[in-house]
């Protein structure tokens, strides 16, 4: 899936069948930046190369993550992590995911399947998606307002703190629930939770 994210100050300004170029043109119109002001999250794979020197060749920032691009599209939403837009191809569940999550906290999501092969486009077909390379909207993605999302962080990440294990013994983790555009923080230690 090519995905494109942003959070809610850009919501209804990118569009997956434009260049990134103009994207960003278009996200810092929405934000009152320049284009050179803007932070870009791309996961770092080598078929992200093209991607990455577009945002160097418009003077944006480039932000390389490994892994889990369901958070770092999260991220575009949060004005305290530098990030304007997250774009880049990967997992179609994983978009699925991130368009539930920034649909509660009113960013925007938009994407395109991108099938490797005839047994993936027929799959596509089977699954009752009738164009499968079409372009997708959050609201394709996402058919309702009656959504939510819990994460629970393994590893630490923009959002969230991994897994840790205390001297006594005891296992903290940290979970986050956005509903309705409303979000708690959670910490457990051995599932127990503190206040």
């Amino acid at each position: 899936m090519k995905k494109i994210a942003v959070g809610p100050k850009a919501k209804d300004c990118i569009n997956i069948e434009i260049s990134l170029t103009e994207n960003m043109k278009a996200v810092a119109k929405a934000l009152g930046k320049d284009v050179q002001d803007l932070t870009i999250i791309i996961q770092d794979r080598e078929r992200h190369q093209d991607l990455i020197d577009e945002v160097i060749k418009a003077g944006a920032t480039v932000k390389l993550f490994s892994d889990v691009d369901i958070t770092w599209a999260l991220a575009t939403a949060f004005e305290e992590i530098d990030g304007d837009i997250l774009v880049g191809t990967g997992g179609a569940p994983e978009g699925v995911i991130a368009a539930a999550a920034l649909k509660c906290l009113g960013g925007d999501f938009q994407a395109k399947l991108v099938p490797d092969n005839q047994a993936e486009f027929n799959r596509c077909l089977q699954m009752g998606i009738p164009n499968p390379e079409a372009p997708l909207t959050i609201g394709d993605i996402v058919k309702t307002d009656d959504c939510f999302f819990v994460a629970t962080g393994i590893t630490s990440g923009p959002l969230l703190k991994g897994v840790k294990k205390k001297e006594n013994g005891a296992t903290l983790t940290q979970s986050l629930v956005i509903v309705g555009g409303e979000m708690k923080n959670y910490q457990y230690v051995d599932a127990t939770f503190l206040k």
